[in-house]
This record gives C-alpha cells, sequence and structure tokens, in this order.
C-alpha cells in the first residue's frame, strides 16, 4: 500500500510525526510526503523535519506568499502532478490549512481515496479561510479521523452519516506527538522567568486587522506589569507590530523569533497561563494543564471552554485582562480524557490498513 502524506504548515508538522511513524513499523506501507511549502521559513518548517525525525519531504512543492486564491491553486495544480505520478491507494491531509484543502482536492478529482485527519471542527465563523478549507475538506474525505466526541457531533448534526463516508473516533495525534516529544523537550534561552505567560498572536484576523492587533498587544503591555510575557512572534505579526509601533521595549514583554517544536514544548510546559490565537496551543495547553486565554471571537475546542480550562475573551482590551484575573487563580480539572488516551496515530493507520 501506498499513502501520501499532504503538509504544509507547523500544526501539520506536528499531526504527521506520529502518523509517519506507525506508517513505519509497517514494512508494507510506503509513505510519499509532499511539503507544498506553505511555511518556508527555517524556523517553522525544516526545524521540525529534523527535531521530531519526520523523513525529508520527497517533493517540496514551494509555494508561500501567495493570495488564498493564488496559493490553493498553484497547491492544487502541483499536488496533481504529483498524484499522476505516485498513485498512491490512499490520501492523507490534516488540519484545516490551504495545503489540506489542495491535496484533498487534487486526490478527489483523481478519484483517490482521502483521509482527513483532525476532521469535524467547526468555529462557526466563515469569515476564518480555515473553516472553509476544513468544511469543504470534510465534505469529500472518505474517512473522517475525529479527535474528539463533539467533532463527531458536528459531523452528526450536518448529516454526514448519511454520505457514504466513514466517521471514526480517533483521538487526537498531536496527543500523541505532545507524550511522544514532552520528556526531550528543550530550554530556548537562558533568562526565562520562574513565572510567565506564554503568547502566540498570528491568526489572519488579529494580523491583518491593525485595531484588533493593537487592541492585542495593549492589553498584554497592561498584564505584563503584573507577570513576564514571551511572545514566540510570527514573522507577519512582526511586521505588523512595528508598522503600529508597539514593540516599546518599556513594557515586560519578550518578543523571540519562531521556535522549534521542541521549544515551544519547554515553554509551554513552565509556563503559569497561555494567551493564544492558535487552535493547536489551546489544545496543548490543555494537554500540559496549563489554563488558556483564547483570543479570537470563537474557538473550535469548545470542549475545553465547557470543562473550564479555556476562556474566549476576543480582542477588546478590557475582556483580555478580565480574563487573565479569572484565569490565573482558577481551579480546573484537567482529569478529562477529551482527546483520547494518546494512541490516535495507531487508530488511524490501522483503519486505513483495514481498508485495502
Amino acid at each position: 500500500m501506498k499513502i501520501l502524506s499532504v503538509i504544509g504548515a507547523r500544526p501539520q508538522f506536528i499531526k504527521a510525526s506520529p502518523v509517519s511513524r506507525e506508517i513505519a513499523k509497517h514494512t508494507d506501507i510506503e509513505e510519499v510526503i509532499v511539503h507544498t511549502g506553505q511555511h518556508f521559513d527555517p524556523n517553522m518548517s525544516k526545524i521540525f523535519f529534523d527535531q521530531m525525525k519526520i523523513p525529508e519531504p520527497d517533493y517540496n512543492l514551494g509555494i508561500n506568499s501567495l493570495t488564498h486564491g493564488a496559493m490553493t491553486g498553484r497547491m492544487l495544480e502541483e499536488i496533481e502532478k504529483v498524484l499522476i505520478v505516485e498513485k498512491p491507494d490512499w490520501v492523507i491531509v490534516y488540519g484545516d490549512t490551504n495545503s489540506t484543502l489542495a491535496g484533498c482536492f487534487a486526490a478527489k478529482k483523481l478519484h483517490l481515496k482521502v483521509a482527513h485527519i483532525e476532521a469535524g471542527l467547526r468555529s462557526f465563523n466563515m469569515n476564518m479561510p480555515e473553516e472553509i478549507n476544513r468544511i469543504l475538506t470534510d465534505r469529500v474525505s472518505d474517512i473522517l479521523f475525529c479527535p474528539t466526541q463533539t467533532a463527531i457531533d458536528n459531523l452528526v448534526n450536518e448529516g454526514y452519516e448519511k454520505l457514504g463516508c466513514k466517521i471514526i473516533f480517533s483521538g487526537d495525534v498531536m496527543l500523541d506527538a505532545a507524550l511522544l516529544y514532552s520528556q526531550k523537550a528543550k530550554k530556548p534561552f537562558e533568562d526565562i522567568s520562574s513565572k510567565y505567560i506564554l503568547t502566540t498572536i498570528h491568526r489572519e484576523e488579529n494580523t491583518v486587522d491593525k485595531k484588533r492587533l493593537k487592541s492585542i498587544y495593549n492589553a498584554l503591555k497592561i498584564i505584563s506589569k503584573e507577570i513576564p510575557i514571551i511572545i514566540p512572534i510570527h514573522p507577519r505579526t512582526r511586521k505588523q507590530l512595528s508598522e503600529l509601533h508597539s514593540t516599546s521595549q518599556e513594557s515586560n514583554i519578550k518578543l523571540i523569533n519562531p521556535l522549534g517544536y521542541l521549544e515551544m514544548l519547554y515553554l509551554i510546559k513552565h509556563s503559569s497561563l497561555v494567551i493564544t490565537d492558535s487552535g493547536g496551543l489551546q489544545k496543548e495547553a490543555y494537554f500540559f494543564e496549563k489554563p488558556c486565554i483564547t483570543i479570537r471571537d470563537e474557538t473550535e475546542w469548545t470542549e475545553l471552554v465547557k470543562i473550564g480550562s479555556n476562556i474566549v475573551a476576543g480582542t477588546n482590551i478590557d475582556s483580555i485582562i478580565d480574563a487573565y484575573h479569572l484565569m490565573k487563580d482558577r481551579k480546573i480539572k484537567f482529569s478529562h480524557k477529551l482527546f483520547g488516551p494518546g494512541n490516535a496515530a495507531q487508530i488511524i493507520v490501522n483503519e486505513i490498513l483495514a481498508e485495502k
């Protein structure tokens, strides 16, 4: 059996690692890895392959720095060429990026089987490019591997049980990765405070909209008077902040370059609290029992809000500060097994093998 995996962005490298490791246990499976190039910065791409021992991509398409339509179109065209040459039995796509959508559509137009890992997520915000990508990918995939029961419920509510696809609760491959690599976490630099907040800001709605970005950063400056804040900063966010003249060193905020996975694991594990607009980091905060504030207007991970480990604060200054004061001392029960026991990759590979 030949499986072709399409990846292109940081969260997909993390998700792909345990699946690739599981595939490697089966001598009767050949994996072909296609890297679309969506994340091309070495700190956001190559370092993940090196640290997580993901096999070097068989194809690197180098497609990036384009508009959504142009990027998706180019990826669709180039992935199709690879599929025609490789003729895989299955195509695996991960998450909700342009790479996900392009890989899925290229495969289905060639009548190839598609497995969508992290299926069923919904933010119910159609202004998010990710929401469009995940809905369209779910609709045409053959197996939908869901990380939580809520994801399954979303698909059932949308009528997917009648659409001829298989819906599988696999648990979350990011939990697999967190458990696998947590003992190898690396301290990224020496002068780390004993208590700090880890923050990431990268979503398009927060970085393109300068009012939202300024509001977020001003809230962080106020919070940083009480506790230091570390921000591994996305290149787009750094550029936008510099244009806003918002990177004053007066505040207790440390802006650092993007980190590898092992360094990020260290910062998550030793943080006091996480503030983020990242879907993946919301989960990783939960994995390591850290309270989380989501600086968006909604979240896909409603389970975390329901149990109280996550609060959706939006981007208003007062709302973010109020959320901080609420979450910093909140007693949270992290005993729920929302994302499975950490064997998602095994379930996924076994299920695909059963489809021979």
